[in-house]
Formats: C-alpha cells, structure tokens, sequence
C-alpha cells in the first residue's frame, strides 16, 4: 500500500480527530514530507482535510469520497469479512459484481459506484435513475453462507437492514413498500434488486448479487422531470450530515449478520412492522388487469395477502404485480 493510501487509511480510522504530521510519520514509518505530499494529494482529489497550527490535521466528518479506507473505517471489525471495490461510474455495479461472481470473488464482495450509467430496477427494462450524491451497491452473497430456510428470503432481509440502517445513522423513519422498494412518507428512496449467478458447472446456483441503489443526497431537480413527484432522497436539500460510507457499512454488516443468522421468522416480524400498505385500498397490476383489493397481510414466504372487492383472498407473488395505493377521491 502506497503513502497515500496509509495515510488516508489512518486518517479514516481517526475521521474527525487533529493528529500532527509527525505524530502520522512515526505510526506509519514515513517521513513527515512523505504526510504532507499524501495530504496535498488527498485534497486535490476532493477529500476535505483540515489542518490547525499545533493540532494537525483532520478528516472532516462530513467528507463523502468512497474508498476502500472509509467503508472499511466504519466496518471496524468486520472489515475483514468484505471486499471492497469502489469504482468512480459503471453501467451497473450489479453486472459488475454477476461478472466477478462468475470469475470467483469470495463472498462479501462489495462493488461500489459513485454513478451508474445504466443501473435498472427488478422490473425488466425499467432503469434506476442514478445521479451523483446517491448509493450505488451491489454484494456478492454465497448461497451456503446464507442460513434463510429459503434463498430468495435474502431480498425482505435486506429492505430490513436498509430501513434500520436510515434509521440508526440518519434518523429517518423509513417503511417498506412490498416487495422491495424503501420510501420515506410517500416517495421512495430505495429500490433493491436479487439477482441469481448459475453454477455453468454444476447447474446450480452458484451466487446471489443483492442490488441497493439508494437517493441519499441529490436534490430533487436532479432527477429527471417523470420521476421528482414519486422519488426523494434521505437529504433532498443535498447536505447530508454523515458520509455515504457510514450508511454503507451499516447495511452490509447487517446483511451479512443476518444472513448467517438465518432467522426467517425475525425477519419477516420486522418486514412485516414495516410494511406500509397493509389494510389499505390497494390497486392490483398484473399484466394488463387492474382490479382494487385491500392489502391484509404479508406470509412467512413474503407474499402479500389481499382482499379483492368480490371478497376474494388472493396470494401475490414477488415479482406478478404492482402495488399502488389508491388515490383518495375528494367528495363534493
């Protein structure tokens, strides 16, 4: 590892304290020119670093470049358990992480974008709107080290650890919109996509990548024009208090450990605590019928349970329908 990047290793793991160049020097075994070139160069690349006579210099609290240091200053001692890949832009960091599950990365990867160029949503053809300030994350997951009774329970695990990930360091209250998006009042903020990476050897399913995009800093007119009335970020107004690593680290470590948990039941007690529609008037999309129901519940398998106005129950499968909440009709 370079100069540059011990020094931006041990400036992440003190992010928000003064250390002197010389105190920086001898735990790195560098000289103290050595510092100032690396800080110089950090600076350059945009990293906010303070410097006071007699106190040094500092990592702002609030510097929002993603590196391999600053996910891993925040993992703390389950950094060892994930490796990071940090790109400036990809088409979509969920193809990329499919590419390096095929070629073998371990599981944890974790593939990061600052923007993405053609990031798309679990609706086939439908693009996720990826502007800069936002979370672009996709991580390799291996099937034997995921304890769910069954796989594709990994996708309400991770609505979970996206919501109480918000809500610890960001203090929003998020809710769930079945299946797999994340809002925060009535725009989302979050969608989340699972994806399969077959086994071409055995046929089987070799690994799980677990897409997160989420609207963390850009403002509104960032997006495009279609989407400003249905979208938001966590901070619409662009001045996050926190960096997008804080937010990263804590999703992943909790999809991580829950996952080795495999506690199904846990999961879905708190999908389901979240859950925004139930006993409200829902429209039903499938294909080209569109029929009004009221959302009862959610299963153990994630299904959403529903009422159609014939007094029908039906079970919705992830991935069939559209949920949309009825617009209410104002009464003269």
């Amino acid at each position: 590892m370079g100069t540059k990047n011990l020094v931006l290793e041990h400036l992440e793991n003190n992010r928000g304290q003064s250390l002197s160049g010389a105190a920086i020097a001898e735990s790195l075994g560098v000289s103290r020119n050595a510092v100032w070139k690396a800080i110089k160069e950090l600076r350059s690349e945009g990293y906010e670093i303070s410097a006071a006579t007699n106190r040094g210099y500092s990592l702002e609290e609030t510097s929002d470049i993603l590196s391999k240091a600053s996910i891993a200053a925040f993992l703390q001692e389950d950094a060892s358990k994930v490796d990071v890949q940090v790109f400036d832009c990809l088409p979509s960091t969920s193809r990329t992480a499919k590419e390096l599950a095929i070629s073998g990365v371990t599981h944890g990867t974790l593939i990061l974008a600052d923007t993405q160029s053609e990031g798309t949503g679990r609706k086939q053809g439908r693009s996720f709107a990826s502007p800069s300030g936002g979370i672009y994350m996709s991580l390799v997951l291996r099937p034997e080290q995921v304890h769910f009774s069954n796989i594709t329970h990994v996708t309400a695990c991770a609505a979970v650890c996206v919501c109480e990930a918000l809500e610890t360091v960001c203090a929003v209250s998020p809710k769930i919109k079945w299946v797999n998006d994340v809002f925060i009042g009535d725009k989302k903020v979050c969608g989340i996509l699972t994806e399969a990476v077959t086994d071409f050897e055995s046929g089987g399913l070799g690994w799980l990548v677990l897409g997160i995009g989420i609207n963390f800093s850009a403002r509104s007119d960032e997006f495009p024009e279609s989407l400003r009335d249905i979208v938001c970020s966590v901070y619409p107004d662009g001045k996050p208090k926190m960096p997008r690593s804080q937010v990263i680290a804590e999703i992943v470590r909790r999809v991580l450990a829950m996952c080795e948990k495999g506690d199904d039941s846990e999961i879905f007690k708190k999908y389901k605590s979240r859950m925004m529609l139930l006993g409200e008037k829902v429209n039903v999309i499938q294909g080209d019928d569109v029929y009004s129901a009221t959302a009862l519940d959610i299963n153990e398998d994630g299904h959403l349970i529903v009422k159609t106005e014939s007094g029908e129950i039906q079970t919705l499968f992830s991935g069939e329908v559209s949920i949309r909440k009825t617009p209410i009709v104002n009464q003269l």
